[in-house]
């Protein structure tokens, strides 16, 4: 029995180890080079003009689901309910020490409530990320660079230098006619493949006019954002 179990475990880890260094060799790319420029900064104002990035500014609330996780956004005040499993933090983002944290409508005190909160920063600023990231392509610490692609079109390279989970990360905004972005490739440091591209589409056009993803899709995996919603008092 334990010769067959081990059999078993050495099969999985030798097809784990054949599809991620397929994957490597099928899908890693270098990270593109360009340079900081006006026209990249041109570009990117389009991009804030096709998903109506005005109104984002002016929108208050916002509501989406994510990887099991569920929020409800007051933007103005800087607080947000993160939801997951049989937890709900009331979050802070500014002041995330006066966070309350419930278990199961309980509340939840010291070492643990510490603990809580920084999962729920964690989730929110990964989570967020997938729904609103073409409105923070200049947030303070951002590059922007143009990329021209071999079918001649431009693209958008973005580079987050600080804040948020993961500084450093990069990513390519590949866009359409109008600016809409349909897809990004990703150079992030939880990723040991650089250049994966991942969809953004079914763009709902919110109640208070901001446009928002409601599905990425990378390969046979939807990722669904829920019944997205953004909007006003």
């Amino acid at each position: 029995m334990l010769k067959r179990i081990g059999k078993i475990i050495g099969v999985i880890l030798v097809t784990t180890f054949v599809i991620f260094f397929g994957l490597f060799f099928m899908f890693d790319e270098d990270l593109p080079k360009g340079e900081m420029s006006m026209q990249a900064d041109s570009l990117a104002n389009k991009m804030l003009s096709a998903i109506n990035h005005e109104a984002y500014q002016e929108t208050r609330f916002l509501e989406w689901s994510f990887a099991g996780h569920q929020y409800y956004w007051d933007k103005l005040q800087h607080e947000v309910d993160v939801t997951w499993d049989n937890y709900t933090v009331h979050l802070h983002t500014k002041t995330p020490e006066k966070s309350i944290v419930k278990m199961h409508g309980e509340l939840v005190d010291d070492p643990e409530r510490s603990e809580i909160i920084d999962k729920s920063i964690q989730y929110f600023n990964n989570d967020a990320f997938w729904l609103v990231a073409p409105h923070k392509i200049f947030d303070p610490g951002t590059e922007r660079r143009l990329i021209k692609l071999d079918n001649g079109d431009s693209a958008l390279l973005v580079t987050y230098t600080s804040g948020g989970s993961t500084p450093g990360d990069s990513y390519l905004w590949l866009l359409d006619e109008a600016g809409l972005p349909y897809s990004w490739k990703l150079w992030v440091g939880i990723l040991p493949v650089g250049g994966l591209e991942i969809t953004w589409e079914d763009w709902k056009t919110t109640a208070s006019g901001t446009l928002l993803p409601t599905m990425h899709k990378f390969f046979f995996i939807d990722l669904k954002m829920g019944n997205v919603k953004a909007w006003n008092e």
